[in-house]
Order: C-alpha cells, then structure tokens, then sequence
C-alpha cells in the first residue's frame, strides 16, 4: 500500500469512527482490503446522513448531496479525488466493480432528512430504509464477494429496516427536537398521537404505546433477517454482523420509558463482543 493509500485509509477509518461507531465497529468485523472498501461506503453514508445537521437551510443541503452525486457521476467540479473520502469511495467502487445507481438513489432519499415533512406510514419507511441503510449491506455483500453481483434481498431489506427503526427510536426525542419524525407517522395516529404533540415533547400513554409497536416491528425485521442470513453464502454472512446488536438497541430504547432523552444504547465493549462472536459462529 503507497503511503497515500495508506493515508487516505486512516482518514475514512478515523472519521467513520467518530461519524457512526456502530458501522466502524461493524466493518472490523471483515478482513482486508474488503474491510476498507466497506469502511468507505460506510463513511460515506455517515456524511450523507450528516448533511441534515450541518446544513442551515435545505437549499444548502441540497447543494451537498447534489455535490456528492456529481462526483459518483464523474461530473463534480475540479479534481473529486482531493476529497479523502469521495477518492475512496471512487476506489472501491472501481475496484469491485460496484454501481453507483444505489448510491445515487441512497442520495435521493436523503433530500427527505432537508425538509420538514413526517414519515407517513410504514411502507413509506420501509422504502426509506431499503434506500438508505439496506443498500449499504447489499453492497458490502457484492465487495465480500469479490465484485459479483449477489442475491441479498431479504437479508439486506429486513436488516436495513430494523437497524432503521432501532436507529430512529433511540434518536426519536433530538429529531423531534429539530422539528423531525422520522418514525411512521400512522402508527402514531392509531394510538391517538399527533404530531404536534411530538414535536412539543408531550409524552402520553398512546405515545409510549406507539414506540412500542415500533419497537415490536424491528423485532419482527431481525427475526427475518437472521433467517435470510442463514441462507446466504457464508463467506457472506460477516457483513451482516450488526444482526447480533440491532435487535437489542431496539429493546433498549423502548424500555428505557423516556422517549425524548438520549437513547440508551449498548457499550461499545459490548457491541463488538456480540458482533465477533456472530461473526465467528457464522
């Protein structure tokens, strides 16, 4: 490895690790040089998933996730591959042949994160999810199995959702801050829960009814996820290894009875021994 790779590694390492430990942890669980093209593809969701934070109004967001898709296009503007994490993220894709439709769409669906509007129902999140989050264990399936297209629909889709709906529960009380609901809106309905009283930070009986439902869903995501990972290749199964996390994140989050606090969430000791004991087993 030149020392510009090599460069050029430690810097998505270190920011995927200080962007989303949970990825970071989980990318450990692979051998190189697999385990740097996935770090960027995890790094570089973590960015596009940070834009909402960093942008001050959408139109500056939108002008971010358009950068990013210019440069996975190969229309961005001066020379990409100055960008440490855009330059890895170009290698991978060129090293393992991968497509940047995925990418592309995983973009799109981030313009959702800019504005304002809630999640509308669970099939809306479920699309959500598939785009931003299920893509990414598809595509480090493709690079574990050396570039080749492979069948991971099932693993990746009921995955990705629950590791979404884990995700957003435990962020559930700092994205209603912000003015955002991230989780299905209908659910929140059926129990008798507006939106504005979300955002208001209002707790109520149909609230804590309703985080648990959802709670229940990403149950259900996991059990079918560990199913459909059994089935696969198991030269594959490493990539799913937050299997061994999600379900309990979930758990945390609704037992936890404080909606609009910080979530509770596994130590990172722990994240790691449950992944590498799956991972091992598998």
């Amino acid at each position: 490895m030149s020392g510009a790779a090599g460069g050029q590694g430690d810097y998505v390492a270190s920011f995927l690790r200080e962007a989303d430990r949970d990825r970071f942890f989980a990318a450990l669980m692979l051998r190189q040089p697999e385990q740097k093209a996935v770090q960027a593809l995890y790094a570089f969701a973590a960015d596009v998933a940070s834009i909402r934070d960093r942008a001050r109004e959408p139109a500056a967001g939108e002008i971010r996730l358009q950068w990013w898709a210019d440069a996975l296009n190969g229309a961005g503007h001066g020379d990409v591959r100055q960008n440490p994490l855009a330059a890895a993220v170009l290698d991978a894709m060129e090293r393992y042949g991968l497509p940047a439709g995925p990418l592309l769409r995983l973009i799109a669906a981030r313009r959702f994160d800019l504005y304002h509007d809630p999640m509308p129902d669970v099939a809306s999140f479920e699309g959500y999810a598939g785009e931003t989050v299920s893509v990414l264990y598809q595509l480090a399936a493709m690079v574990l199995n050396g570039g080749a297209e492979v069948e991971t629909g099932d693993a990746a889709g009921h995955l990705g959702v629950a590791q979404a709906l884990a995700g957003h529960l435990r962020a559930f009380g700092y994205n209603a801050s912000t003015g955002r609901i991230f989780l299905p809106m209908n659910i929140f309905a059926a129990n008798g829960v507006t939106d504005g009283e979300i955002l208001a930070g209002q707790e109520s009986e149909g609230l804590f009814a309703a985080l648990a439902q959802i709670g229940e869903l990403a149950q259900e995501h996991v059990g079918k996820a560990r199913a459909a990972i059994k089935a696969l290749p198991r030269q594959l199964r490493p990539a799913f290894a937050p299997v061994a996390i999600v379900g309990r994140q979930a758990t945390l989050a609704v037992q936890a009875q404080a909606p609009y606090a910080a979530g509770a969430d596994l130590s990172d000791w722990r994240k790691i021994a449950l992944m590498g004991w799956w991972a091992a087993r598998a």
